[in-house]
């Protein structure tokens, strides 16, 4: 009995080997995107969108609704290294600007994250980030002076006109 099961155990370990080095040969492995391709899947993502979302701050009172916030992007491109430039709509407080911003994009492997270090957005005051942007969906943390939380939502193309 005992020759039996060895027996069976060497002949499923040679045909999963069989078969392993078969499709291993035929089919090439799924290779990871290069960062150009990242980059590029980035900008086009991000260009002609609107990030449509929430933020908190520590001053949320229980059983209201999240401040909504909206920022569209009509282009986003490199600049050069991490730099980014984001020509962006951004409507807060009752003001609707379109500024070119350029930005900070760092990667934590494939995933993009828009960095901020007490940049100087004029007529809007002084910002520090962290968003991360997975898929059609972004979240992070945000500060404005003494004001700070989090921000998160989806990424949405807008329609072509």
């Amino acid at each position: 009995m005992k020759r039996m099961s060895a027996c069976l155990l060497s002949a499923l370990a040679i045909a999963f080997v069989s078969t392993a080095s078969r499709s291993s040969a035929a089919e090439p492995a799924d290779k990871a995107p290069t960062k150009a391709e990242l980059e590029k899947r980035f900008a086009d993502s991000l260009s002609g969108a609107t990030m449509i979302g929430h933020y908190v701050t520590g001053k949320l009172e229980k059983g209201k609704e999240l401040p909504e916030d909206r920022y569209g992007l009509v282009k986003v491109s490199k600049i050069k290294d991490d730099t980014w430039l984001f020509n962006a709509r951004i409507q807060v407080e009752g003001q609707d600007l379109t500024l070119p911003i350029p930005l900070t994009v760092l990667w934590a492997g494939d995933t993009p994250v828009i960095t901020l270090d007490e940049a100087s957005i004029p007529g809007l005051g002084t910002f520090s980030a962290r968003v991360l942007i997975h898929g059609h969906n972004y979240a992070g943390t945000w500060s404005h002076g003494e004001e700070g939380g989090q921000m998160f939502g989806r990424i949405e193309k807008t329609a072509a006109k």
